[in-house]
């Protein structure tokens, strides 16, 4: 399903799949760096970073689409129903906000 409109926010991440745990690593310049431990197989691991992604931001993971990248570790994901800026913030507030990688 397409994601536009106003309110639907871009992020740049990167992927490792087949991590030891779930994680949002934190911010290399402004490519958000994610862990999923499912493997890049089937779509496995672009369904856990939906589901890790739509948790940390508080949206459903059916609002979020992957525009490009989906078979790579270097995605662009669309998030329907929040803006770039809440992006950011969420993120902040659950400590992956920070600039550098953590």
């Amino acid at each position: 399903m397409p994601i536009s409109g106003a309110d639907a926010a871009t992020l740049r991440v990167r992927v490792q799949p087949r991590a030891s745990r779930h994680a949002i690593v934190g911010w290399a310049d402004d490519v958000l760096r994610v862990a999923v431990t499912a493997p890049p197989v089937q779509g496995a691991a672009n369904d856990a970073l939906r589901r890790l992604l739509a948790a940390a931001l508080g949206v459903a993971p059916s609002a979020i689409a992957i525009a490009r990248g989906e078979r790579g570790r270097d995605k662009v994901v669309r998030i329907g129903g929040i803006t770039d800026a809440d992006v950011r913030a969420r993120l902040s507030a659950r400590g992956a906000g920070g600039e550098g990688t953590r």
